[in-house]
């Protein structure tokens, strides 16, 4: 029934169970707008059930928000305390902090989260049917406490059958059971009674809802933190993806999780680790060997005698004089030092014996790959530009650049990862192509001692006049070779090709052992 100005009579109380501003609910607008995901399971779950879409952007703003504050029950339409309920269970569940450290200021993820709980809530939804319905009935009773009498008698008679449903006895304020035979009981009485029946409905209900609760909270948490870690493996940072747009990053994410190399994130990801901690190992102006004595002003080298100065006031101007002057005795050492300035340059071997599976139902080809996104890494960290050549027979080659002034776009990171060429194996113009991209380097910005990596799982000959060729450019260029033979044995023989090309040559057996290319990243 409509009031004196025409219009029915709104619902008192909020629809959102989560207290927001509207900056906060325009971001879930604009991405509900963006997500086809969101609209269709939004469309699914509101051709069944009431009130779906409020629980949907609860849900959100509860993964989203730095600070999320759920609403007390007396603030709430009658009609939403059950999606209040749901997103209260949510919040109080044990895994929602572990949830909100992957979700919280990123609205991407948030969504995650909500489709990643649409199963649970879902089936939630489907068992819960009846306390909704008893929710809705409440507040039409509320809404109708003007109406005639008989109108509000028969939504007396709609409460007390919901409550005689659900096995709970509705009661009015004052403890006197609804009469679902009184169809002339006052209207605020019939609201009370289908108030009460909606309480205890909710009460009834409160169990499943938290089992539910902590189901989906926990399947969040597991999607949402594989898809971080699956970012991570391959390289994105949070910052680029915060950067992103949402379209953008919904067809990397699912191009990642079914690429032809998606079921090796993990090893990808263990190599990059270990990159990095070999290169927080490395230690910069390390002291060294001790060669004898020199003069300077760098404090942690100055000589016992020279420190014993400062003992004698009369000599503390005489060390502060030589310490101005750059006079003082030092401990002279000569360290290691990293040799390589020009590109640092995989050449990846894609021949077919690459698709091969080792310990674990690890490919070489994805071994491989994943020591090359680290060396990737690597030459970025060093600011130095980097080449990916991807080789198997002499007529097929396929080459990637990485400059080092520029971003390295993950399109292109995932087309060489991805990129597989097939035939056989030759060496001869992979390594001639490195070498011409260290000459050109070379020539250009005056930077020598790159370095090669060359993966491989065969053997094969190169022609004398090749060799000598080799040894000029390596001789005029001063880069060095580095090679792994991946589950070929032979290859690292004496005598063997490989051996007499390359400086640096191990075997590579154990598939799932990143630790042993190690070293590469200690001298690289």
């Amino acid at each position: 029934m409509a009031d004196s100005t025409g219009q029915e009579p709104a619902e008192p109380g909020h629809t959102g169970a989560v207290a927001a501003d509207p900056y906060d609910r325009i971001a879930w607008r604009d991405l509900y707008a963006r997500s086809a995901a969101l609209r269709e399971l939004a469309a699914e779950l509101a051709a069944r059930h009431a009130h779906t879409t409020d629980l949907l952007a609860d849900a959100f703003l509860a993964a989203y928000l730095a600070a999320p504050r759920v609403r007390e029950a007396a603030e709430m339409a009658p009609s939403r305390l059950f999606n209040r309920e749901v997103v209260a269970e949510l919040a109080a569940s044990p895994g929602f902090a572990a949830l909100r450290r992957e979700t919280a200021g990123d609205p991407y993820a948030a969504a995650l989260a909500v489709l990643a709980e649409a199963p649970a809530l879902r089936l939630l939804l489907d068992r819960t049917e009846p306390v909704r319905e008893a929710a809705d009935r409440a507040a039409e009773a509320r809404r109708s406490a003007g109406r005639p009498a008989r109108t509000a008698g028969e939504t007396a008679r709609q409460a007390g059958a919901t409550a005689g449903a659900l096995g709970a006895g509705a009661t009015s304020a004052d403890g006197a059971a609804g009469p679902a035979s009184a169809p002339a009981a006052p209207a605020g009485q019939a609201a009370s009674w289908a108030e009460a029946a909606a309480r205890q409905a909710l009460e009834a209900a409160t169990p499943g809802i938290r089992a539910a609760a902590r189901t989906a909270t926990a399947q969040a948490v597991r999607v949402t933190r594989e898809e971080a870690a699956l970012m991570r493996a391959w390289g994105v940072g949070h910052g680029e993806l915060e950067r992103m747009p949402y379209e953008e990053r919904a067809r990397l994410a699912e191009r990642l999780r079914t690429g032809r190399l998606a079921r090796w994130a993990e090893l990808i990801g263990r190599f990059r680790q270990m990159a990095d901690g070999e290169r927080a190992r490395k230690v910069e102006n390390a002291t060294g060997e001790l060669i004898g004595v020199t003069l300077g002003d760098d404090l942690s080298r100055v000589l016992p005698s020279e420190l014993a100065h400062l003992g004698l006031p009369e000599l503390r101007a005489v060390f502060a004089a030589r310490y101005a002057a750059g006079e003082l005795m030092l401990y002279d050492s000569r360290g290691e030092q990293t040799t390589g300035q020009g590109a640092v340059i995989a050449c990846v071997d894609t021949s077919h014996s690459m698709y091969e599976e080792g310990p674990g139902g690890i490919t070489r080809e994805a071994w491989s790959k994943a020591c090359a996104l680290a060396l990737l890494d690597q030459a970025r960290h060093a600011r130095r530009d980097f080449v990916g050549i991807l080789f198997s027979a002499a007529d097929k080659l396929q080459v990637f650049r990485f400059p080092a002034g520029r971003p390295a776009p993950v399109e292109r990171v995932l087309e060489f990862a991805e990129t597989f060429l097939g035939g056989g194996t030759s060496y001869q113009r992979p390594l001639s192509a490195a070498a011409a991209l260290l000459a050109e380097e070379f020539d250009t910005a005056a930077r020598g001692r790159g370095d090669i990596v060359l993966i491989t799982d065969d053997e094969c000959g190169v022609t004398e006049q090749w060799t000598r060729e080799w040894q000029e450019a390596r001789h005029r260029l001063g880069f060095r070779l580095f090679g792994l033979a991946v589950g070929a044995p032979t290859a690292t023989a004496s005598g063997s090709v490989l051996e007499a090309l390359c400086d640096n040559l191990r075997p590579i057996e154990d598939l799932t052992d990143v630790r042993a290319a190690a070293d590469l990243f200690r001298l690289i």
